[in-house]
């Protein structure tokens, strides 16, 4: 359950090439948030869980994205549209 949330997360940014003993150490964590029963230990599911959050933050840090497309992905888009439009205002002038 959560760990394959954690791993389809970690394939979307890209991070398990650069930043591999990371990226196992949330894999590791999202497995032992699975293991513990509902219920159970409730002091220590929130601990794990802080711990997972935080990482994954630090993770999204190094790829440059929120995990959803990303901010950067989206400033590269922008920043792709204002050059095309640039180019053909040049192109229009020359």
């Amino acid at each position: 359950m959560i760990t394959d949330e954690v791993s389809q997360e970690l394939d979307n940014l890209g991070v398990t090439s650069t930043a591999p003993g990371l990226a196992a150490i949330a894999l590791n964590l999202a497995r032992t948030l699975d293991e513990i029963p509902p219920g159970d230990s409730p002091t220590s599911q929130a601990a794990v869980a802080r711990e997972l959050a935080a990482l994954l933050v630090r993770l999204r840090a190094m790829s440059g994205t929120s995990g959803k497309g990303g901010a950067r992905d989206e400033l590269m888009r922008r920043r792709e549209e204002r050059l095309k439009q640039q180019r053909q205002r040049a192109a229009g002038d020359a």
